[in-house]
């Protein structure tokens, strides 16, 4: 009987895997992203597709962890510093969306003919949007760190402390009737707890995480420390739901505290595939929760309650992101990521219908519209992204990304020559603050895992904010000729002790980057054709060890040579037109020549006298 359950369960374990394997890459190729794929095959396999799952808040209940994990790794990447930085998104521009979406929404309510209560407790349930959703198209497209990334998790974390208080009106709400058999818990009690369990938390975090991971750290037994790190997320998670607060939140506490520890990436390598997994889980239940036989029922209510909610929300939250100065398209792309409910909805109406101030007809049609309006999310998404966002782009100059982090590096430019720069620099523990003015390469790169801020590094604002003042090293490796020699001119003004490295087109840009303050300059195909001449020397037939010292001769003079010229450069001559530019250069040409047949007549003497 065990071995048979065991059996079942296992699989149970491998369908899920096996629908989100087919699903996810079939939606990601036909463009349509992969939450709609999660959505698809749990609707697919669910109750109301193909009946292999009965129960699907059960699974939604365990694959929320994946929520809670997603959390606690972006408290990893916010310190302390900059989580207070963020305190007025946190609390102005979420609680302005919070406060207007929820009256917009319950006046909407009430037009469908709901009670007051009804429709506030409908309304305050589709305010609190999709974590899920949210995070993890906002990971996808590399947003999390980018501005408009920022202000939608200061809003998600702002929603997510409004759970305790909305519990609290619901109970308050209730009949005294369902008051009375609940207990009636004093709502300065369900506060005063959820102050102690955050304050507990801190204390941990604060005390006693950091020494844990140091004790355990000596131990030198990887599943170990994965077994802690999992310990802390889940119970962090675990302190926060007894609470009566979210369990996102505790982890995500939890993770602001370890984001200066030097475990930092330790953790974060340990949670991600557990996060990426259970997230993908938390989709597949949702799916499969869509009712089908409720929605059919009463579709046209359901269905005009989704229209309605999500048009009435998306609306709301462009005017309050256009009210606090977003950009039409940041306010437009956050209205249209945000529109939907979210799955702390579903508790709020469980708690409702529990302690009778919904009905179990109402907590069903809501909780329909809830699921609904999030699997139509990511089709509204790839709609948006396919005919809008094009639109958006033509014509209209992006916005320079915000550099939240300031290095001892700075390399501008991040094409074929920047990038074997970065990748020198990362693999050997100096990384860089890396901008650069294409969006394809900013996307890219950041995606790939090397953080690239979009911004044009010839304007000074961009510079002052990678921190130019107080860099130690900046690398120009653009390919246009005019700004870097401003970028290398500029940051030379502004940081007059800095090493300036450059890369140049030609001899003409060496000069003018000499004169604008770089202190080495490296001609783009200088050392490649260095490398094609030597190679050619040995084709004809000449000694190995002979090309290169022949080579090495040629490097180590031409460069003086280059620096001798730029002494007598003037821009305002022609490139053929400055007669001592042009005598020194034929000079210099044959002192080259004269040192490298001195060279070769040495070396065949050596030869002779050796076979002699």
């Amino acid at each position: 009987m065990a071995v048979a359950e065991g059996a079942s369960q296992l699989v149970s374990v491998v369908t899920l895997l096996g629908a989100a394997i087919v699903a996810v890459p079939l939606f990601k190729k036909l463009g349509l992203g992969s939450v709609l794929g999660y959505l698809a095959a749990g609707l697919a396999i669910g109750p109301f597709g193909l009946k292999l799952f009965n129960d699907p808040q059960a699974i939604i209940h365990v694959a929320e962890l994946g929520v809670v994990m997603f959390l606690f790794i972006i408290g990893l990447e916010m310190k302390p510093s900059h989580l207070w930085s963020l305190r007025r998104q946190i609390f102005g521009l979420g609680s302005m969306q919070v406060g207007l979406c929820a009256l917009l929404l319950t006046v909407a309510g009430l037009a469908f003919g709901a009670s007051w209560q009804v429709a506030f407790i409908g309304a305050s349930g589709f305010v609190l949007t999709s974590t899920a959703i949210v995070m993890q198209v906002l990971g996808e497209r590399g947003d999390i760190a980018a501005p408009r990334g920022q202000r939608m998790v200061s809003i998600l974390l702002f929603e997510d402390l409004l759970i305790v208080p909305l519990l609290a009106i619901v109970a308050f709400l209730a009949p005294p009737d369902a008051q009375h058999a609940d207990g009636g818990t004093p709502v300065w009690q369900e506060i005063a707890i959820a102050a102690g369990s955050l304050a507990a938390l801190v204390a941990a975090g604060l005390w006693l995480l950091n020494p844990l991971f140091r004790l355990l750290a000596r131990v030198k037994v990887r599943e170990i420390m994965t077994a802690v790190a999992l310990f802390v997320v889940l119970g962090a998670a675990l302190l926060m739901e007894e609470g009566g607060l979210s369990m996102a939140m505790g982890a995500f506490v939890a993770g602001v505290l370890l984001s200066e520890s030097s475990f930092r990436h330790q953790l974060e390598a340990d949670i991600e595939p557990f996060r990426g997994l259970l997230l993908g889980l938390f989709f597949l239940g949702v799916g499969m929760s869509l009712d089908l036989a409720v929605i059919a029922s009463n579709w046209g209510l359901i269905l005009a309650g989704v229209l309605v909610f999500m048009l009435l929300k998306g609306l709301c939250i462009y005017a309050v992101a256009r009210f606090a100065r977003s950009s039409h398209a940041d306010a437009l792309d956050r209205a249209v990521l945000m529109a939907q409910g979210g799955e702390f909805a579903f508790v709020l109406f469980s708690a409702a219908a529990s302690q009778g101030v919904i009905d179990a007809t109402t907590d069903a049609n809501m909780t329909a519209v809830v699921v609904l309006s999030m699997v139509l999310t990511p089709v509204v998404i790839v709609l948006h992204n396919r005919f809008v966002v094009p639109r958006q782009a033509q014509g209209r100059a992006r916005d320079a990304d915000v550099i939240d982090e300031q290095r001892p590096v700075i390399v501008v430019g991040m094409g074929r020559f920047g990038q074997i720069v970065t990748d020198l620099l990362m693999m050997t523990g100096h990384p860089p603050t890396v901008i650069d003015l294409d969006p394809v390469n900013v996307e890219g790169w950041t995606r790939y895992g090397i953080k690239t801020y979009y911004g044009d590094a010839s304007r000074p604002e961009v510079l002052h904010a990678a921190g130019i003042d107080k860099a130690a090293l900046l690398v120009v490796a653009i390919d246009d000729r005019q700004k870097a020699v401003q970028i290398a001119e500029f940051a030379r003004h502004a940081n007059p002790g800095l090493k300036i490295v450059a890369r140049a087109f030609d001899r003409m840009h060496v000069f003018d980057l000499h004169r604008a303050g770089a202190d080495e300059i490296v001609r783009e195909t200088f050392d490649a054709a260095l490398r094609v001449g030597r190679r050619s020397l040995e084709a004809v037939g000449m000694d190995e060890a002979l090309v290169q010292q022949l080579g090495d001769i040629y490097f180590r003079e031409d460069r003086h040579t280059v620096r001798r010229m730029a002494e007598v450069y003037d821009p305002s001559q022609g490139r053929f037109r400055n007669k001592k530019l042009a005598e020194m250069a034929l000079a210099e040409d044959q002192r080259i020549e004269r040192l490298i047949r001195e060279a070769m007549d040495e070396h065949a003497a050596a030869l002779a006298e050796r076979n002699g």
